[in-house]
């Protein structure tokens, strides 16, 4: 059984994907670690009210001991707030992928012989497994 469970880990690529899901688990911690306590604070100094992350719009209260207490209110500031740092998170991620991972070549680098199929050079003029000419 741990033979056949081996072998379904590796046919399917389960194993990379398993550790591809790690991976990103922890750089989603370190993005959002970022975002929260380098970025937001300067995000913070430039909007004119600090607590912008907490406004609401109150839908219901009621007076009690000379105060007013918010019983139900729609959570703007949070909101608002989450797509600020899904923004972020996206650009910070996106030029880390950019930097990261090595450029993919715009133009193919091979072609494929149209009489047996065989992956052969572009520049190829004759192809390798079974002879004929490539246009």
């Amino acid at each position: 059984m741990f033979r056949e469970f081996k072998s379904f880990l590796l046919k399917q690529n389960a194993m990379a994907l398993a550790i591809g899901v790690v991976i990103g688990a922890a750089v989603g911690k370190v993005v959002s670690s970022l975002v929260d306590n380098m970025v937001m604070p300067v995000v913070g100094l430039l909007v004119p009210s600090g607590s912008w992350r907490t406004w609401s719009i109150p839908l219901r209260s009621h007076v009690e001991g000379g105060k007013t207490v918010v019983d139900a209110a729609i959570g703007v500031g949070p909101l608002l707030g989450a797509v600020v740092d899904l923004l972020i998170i996206g650009v910070v991620v996106f030029l880390l992928t950019k930097a990261l991972l090595p450029k993919l070549s715009e133009t193919p680098q091979t072609k494929n012989c149209p009489q047996c199929g065989e992956t052969i050079p572009l520049s190829a003029t004759r192809c390798r497994a079974c002879t004929q000419s490539v246009p």
